[in-house]
């Protein structure tokens, strides 16, 4: 889970999640299953399809100043629907590529 590991407060004390952290964690990921010759059994993130400003970075834009534009999480912040769609778009095309490197 990519998401839990790369929460943080900001300084104005938002509990949030950093999307080039959780792209990252994303890439380590999967280069230690191709490493090991292993299948990715799947991924799991904290979203939602709402339009919510929750976790920072991405195509969406969200910064730690548009943050309580739209943070309405009782707990956990989530990627926003823009974000998650983003990071699926990457994993599809990581696993295309993995898929083209093994035929």
């Amino acid at each position: 889970d990519p998401c839990h590991g790369n929460t943080f407060q900001t300084e104005t004390g938002y509990k949030t999640r950093d999307f080039d952290a959780i792209r990252a964690e994303l890439r380590a990921f999967f280069d230690v299953h191709d490493q090991m010759g292993s299948h990715p059994g799947g991924v799991h993130l904290e979203m939602t399809g709402e339009d919510v400003t929750e976790c920072t970075g991405g195509e969406s834009g969200v910064n730690q100043d548009t943050l309580k534009e739209r943070y309405i999480t009782a707990c956990d912040p989530r990627l926003n629907g823009s974000q998650a769609l983003e990071l699926s778009f990457l994993i599809a095309d990581r696993m295309q590529k993995r898929r083209e490197m093994q035929a």
